[in-house]
């Protein structure tokens, strides 16, 4: 009987040993922006098993996360609208600044950068243990007009500004 459980104990072992140290991977950011400045901000991940659980059991929440986010870029709340375990959303009210004159209308979006994201989780006890990825595979913010700004693996996104074409 002790040989089988040190047999399932070695194999116990061998599996952590060589099972990858994957972790949060985010795939797509989307920021869908209003007349009005508000933006709809959606994000698609990958959890791995760990990851999971700890959703599971409430020790991480990543719609909370992304919520946080963007709180500092909103002088109102910042409302979740949509949370599972591959994507979130968010609704940010006023997060862009929308001029109008001259008939012109431009809207300026504020920076985003995910590296204090990053920095919090290193901060945690089982980061060793994980290797998440904050910069999104593509990140794409897309204008009332239709415009769209695209962004490939990169963890910050500069402000952008945009004069609206005319209908």
């Amino acid at each position: 009987m002790k040989k089988i459980h040190l047999v399932i104990g070695c194999f116990c072992v061998l599996a952590l040993l060589v099972m990858p140290a994957q972790a949060f991977t985010m795939k797509t950011l989307t920021i869908t922006l209003a007349q009005n400045g508000n933006a709809e901000i959606d994000m698609q991940y990958d959890l791995s098993l760990f990851e999971q659980s700890a959703v599971f059991f409430r020790i991480a929440d990543p719609a909370a996360e992304l919520k946080s986010a963007f709180q500092g870029h909103s002088k109102e709340p910042v409302t979740v609208s949509k949370a599972t375990s591959s994507s979130s959303a968010v609704i940010v009210p006023s997060f862009a600044s929308v001029t109008s004159g001259q008939g012109k209308t431009v809207i300026e979006t504020p920076a985003v950068s995910f590296e204090r994201a990053q920095k919090i989780l290193n901060t945690y006890w089982f980061a060793p243990l994980i290797s998440p990825d904050f910069s999104p595979a593509t990140t794409t913010m897309i204008f009332p007009d239709g415009y769209r700004e695209t962004w490939y693996d990169r963890i910050s996104i500069p402000s952008v500004t945009h004069q609206m074409s005319q209908n």
